[in-house]
């Protein structure tokens, strides 16, 4: 026995020493993988279900760490892996305690039900959206019945706004609030997330115009400053090219046309629309440039100081002041705070992108804002510059783009192919990140973008300045116009991009472990060096398979029964109900994976529809399965009720049904609904995918996980074969 313990304690000394070996001479950078724990951390109070899982992940990384500084002998034996399993533990219990306290802090508790009423309020924000005719408030009230403090939004038709309806106002209005909608479906967007971070316990619409208790008065903050900003340029410029300059100059991208916000998505190019990293960077570049240059003018100072550092001073604050001047919102923030940190390399001599540099922007902003870390925005913005400065720092990119002696032209070719394959590389490390959240995939995005950035880069956005900078004497005319033409050519790229066929393809919801595999695998290939970094591709072949491989749900369920899509019936969806809202089709076209129109079921020549019910038989996988949809809220007779349900397989109502409605196998009426949330039904493997299954006992979510019960596959005989 006690060779034996010796036996396995010199194989673990010897697996130590090992590994510290090859940790010690791989030469790679420690401080990213510390922001990868941190964010791993976070990442597991979002995905664990309660309390006790985050208490208990905490507490297990905390051990191991305690383990690792204490109870593990330094006596030279895996020094590396020691601080490495310490250092990591303690960084991921940081990330649950940071989330976790945050969520407490903030977290507003949504109201119970629908409420309607007139609200004595407080405007705290306004947002104004004309492409959608409405503007929108925040507002801070008190919710009925309990007195408790509340702050809501609530949208406003723009025919009933008024003035003196700005920040800082007092208004009594009668609006229709609703708790924060969470997910429709299993893996579409969680609006109740993003309000509980944000402090909204109800949004709304309000049904009269509004009653001016307490005018605004004369503001003169970065809201009113923004808002006079974007009017100005939308004065200056007319149409699409007039929208889209105000949302780069102000960040206002609210009078942007829907048609043409849908052809910057679908052509890639949307993210020129949201001020983030590219047009920091490109003030912040611009305002470096032009200091450094001015300054040098000056011997005198040029003499006695180190111009860089007033440069990097001068151009942070320009950066600062973008950034505020545009809403300061998430992406702006982490863009700017990366950017200065930039600065400050360059003004100490040190290498102005790395790995490093990163991972402090991206801890700084986790801090600030964890939640961020599972939004499209952070993912997205961080993964394109993690690809970016990984293909740069990569030894045969660095020997391609080496100085040497050669032509402009041949010059010219190297930095356009570089540009491409930069292009290439960001729009592969964003894929999964787009598929997972939006589920869609562009087609020519990199080929857009190489032309689309450079153009608003460097020229759009100069011209745009100088056009400002002109309008203090008079002479922006010519600009203006200039800039028009540049967004004008901008705005038919999109729309050229987006119309080209197989621009856009739509997938089915990625399965959450498929999603990770792809980040481990990126994450391994950025941050590792040498040949070891290669291991990456393993895990991003096996999820390049699995969603290769995902099924499309057979039949997707509303969270309150009123929308019902079916796939698998030719090449269009088919619905229960057509819907008005575009919001609603287009969610179920997403999570389908399926383009074109929808075809609502009454329509189908499959479907036996009445004033109340349709009846549909889908066949999948050799047998028949019976569908009983409910149309209406009308009264049914019971037992004419009951001897329906008895013959279908799955019933789903937006009501309430009795308990002699038996079907099958699933009863998804409101009951069941308000407990689990939407549906996505596999009707080949016989499962269930629900919201719930995803929200665990987080704040914003109060529906109860269904009983197991509930979702006992069927058996695998036919359906018309008796109980």
């Amino acid at each position: 026995m006690q060779q034996t313990h010796w036996r396995m304690e010199r194989l673990l000394s010897s697996a130590r020493d090992r590994i510290d070996a090859f940790l010690d001479a791989s030469g790679f950078d420690r401080g990213p993988w510390l922001a990868v724990a941190f964010s791993a951390g976070i990442a597991a109070w979002f995905t664990l279900s309660g309390p006790f899982q985050w208490l208990g992940a905490a507490l297990m990384a905390i051990l191991a760490a305690t383990a690792a500084l204490r109870l593990w002998p330094d006596e030279g034996h895996g020094p590396h892996l020691r601080m490495a399993v310490a250092a990591v533990g303690l960084a991921f219990a940081a990330g649950v305690a940071v989330v976790w306290a945050k969520s407490a802090l903030v977290g507003a508790e949504p109201i119970k039900r629908p409420i309607a009423g007139t609200f004595d309020a407080r405007v705290l924000e306004r947002i104004e959206q004309p492409a959608q005719g409405r503007v929108r408030f925040v507002l801070a009230t008190r919710e009925p019945g309990s007195g408790r403090a509340m702050k809501v939004r609530v949208n406003l038709p723009l025919e009933k706004d008024a003035p003196g309806l700005g920040e800082g106002a007092r208004i009594r209005v009668k609006a229709r609030l609703m708790p924060p909608a969470p997910p429709m479906l299993p893996g579409s967007y969680d609006f109740a997330r993003a309000a509980w971070f944000s402090g909204l316990a109800a949004t709304g619409s309000a049904l009269a115009k509004p009653e001016l208790v307490e005018p605004a008065g004369e503001r003169h903050g970065l809201a009113s400053l923004q808002r006079s900003l974007a009017d100005h340029v939308r004065s200056r410029l007319d149409g699409s090219a007039g929208t889209i300059a105000a949302a780069l100059a102000s960040g206002d991208r609210g009078a942007i046309a829907p048609e043409d916000e849908d052809a910057m998505r679908d052509a890639g190019l949307s993210h020129l629309l949201s001020i983030s990293g590219l047009h920091v960077s490109a003030v912040i570049a611009a305002a470096y440039f032009l200091a450094i240059r001015l300054l040098g003018l000056w011997p005198w100072l040029a003499l006695r100081v180190r111009l860089p550092v007033v440069a990097a001073a001068l151009a942070a604050g320009a950066g600062i002041g973008y950034t505020l001047l545009t809403g300061a919102e998430g992406p702006t923030v982490r863009s700017c705070v990366g950017a200065v940190l930039v600065l400050l390399a360059l003004a100490l001599g040190r290498e102005p992108l790395s790995l490093r540099l990163v991972a402090v922007a991206a801890v700084f902003v986790l801090l600030l804002w964890p939640e961020s870390l599972v939004g499209p925005s952070f993912q997205m913005s961080f993964a394109a510059v993690i690809a970016i400065i990984a293909l740069h720092g990569a030894a045969p990119v660095r020997a391609f783009l080496a100085p040497r002696e050669e032509g402009w032209i041949v010059r010219v070719g190297r930095q356009g192919a570089m540009l491409l394959a930069t292009g290439l590389v960001i729009e592969i490390a964003l894929m999964p990140v787009v598929l997972f959240h939006f589920h869609r995939m562009g087609g020519y995005g990199a080929f857009a973008n190489v032309i689309a950035i450079p153009l608003t880069t460097f020229v759009s956005m100069p011209l745009i300045a100088l056009a400002l900078l002109l309008d203090t004497i008079g002479l922006g005319g010519p600009a203006w116009w200039l800039a028009g033409k540049s967004l004008e050519f901008l705005i038919w790229l999109a729309h050229f991009t987006a119309g080209q066929p197989g621009a856009v393809r739509l997938m089915p919801q990625m399965g959450q472990g498929t999603f990770a595999l792809f980040v481990a695998g990126s994450l391994w290939l950025a941050l590792w060096r040498g040949n070891v970094r290669l291991l990456g591709f393993l895990p991003l072949t096996v999820a390049t398979i699995m969603l290769v491989l995902t099924p499309v749900p057979d039949l997707l369920v509303s969270s309150d029964g009123r929308q019902v899509g079916i796939s698998g019936e030719g090449e269009r969806l088919l619905v229960l109900r057509e819907s008005k809202s575009g919001f609603t089709r287009e969610t179920l076209q997403e999570m389908a994976g399926m383009e074109g129109e929808v075809l609502a079921l009454s329509e189908w020549p499959g479907a036996q529809c009445s004033a109340d019910f349709c009846s549909v038989t889908l066949r999948r996988d050799g047998r028949d399965w019976h569908l009983l949809l409910a149309l209406s809220k009308q009264r049914i007779e019971e037992r004419q009720l009951a001897a329906a349900c008895d013959l279908a397989d799955i019933v789903v109502a937006e009501r309430f049904l009795p308990r002699s409605c038996r079907p099958r196998w699933i009863k998804a009426d409101r009951r069941m609904l308000s407990e689990t949330g939407g549906l996505a039904v596999y009707l080949d493997k016989r499962e269930i995918h629900t919201v719930a299954e995803g929200q665990g006992d987080h704040g914003w979510w109060k529906g109860k996980e269904a009983e197991a019960a509930r979702f006992r596959p069927p058996s695998a005989s036919p359906s018309n074969s008796p109980r």
